[in-house]
């Protein structure tokens, strides 16, 4: 195997010479970086769902909704504004929807999230 400099076009490589590897990051920023290149938001410009609002609405999604409610109803994937959750029955689907307002003000409130649009799919059996 070659030294680092057969690395040269490699972002591992160039991350471990910028001397990522060598020195303490703080996990927040590592996440960041996760986030932001899953979500290619340096390429677009597209900030979207920041490492907060993704970690609020996750980490503390009991808290926003409620014991009875995280029971049948899971957040899935945060995408920019756009929430998608998953339910285990149809009537929490129902539900869901007539609850869509009041969901995004708690998710504001308790997770400090802005979510636009709630998206619904009912969890295959």
């Amino acid at each position: 195997m070659g030294g680092l400099d057969d690395l040269a076009d490699d972002e591992l490589g160039a991350a471990i010479r910028r001397g990522f590897a060598t020195r303490p990051v703080p996990l927040s920023d590592s996440l960041a970086g996760v986030v932001r290149a899953l979500r290619n938001e340096e390429r677009t410009g597209n900030v979207g769902a920041g490492v907060a609002a993704m970690g609020g609405v996750f980490g503390r999604w009991d808290d926003a909704v409620g014991a009875a409610v995280a029971a049948h109803v899971q957040p899935v994937k945060l995408d920019g504004t756009t929430l998608v959750v998953e339910v285990d029955d149809p009537a929490w689907a129902t539900q869901l929807r007539f609850l869509e307002a009041t969901l995004r003000e708690r998710l504001a409130a308790v997770a400090g999230a802005v979510i636009e649009k709630v998206e619904v799919r009912v969890r295959r059996r």
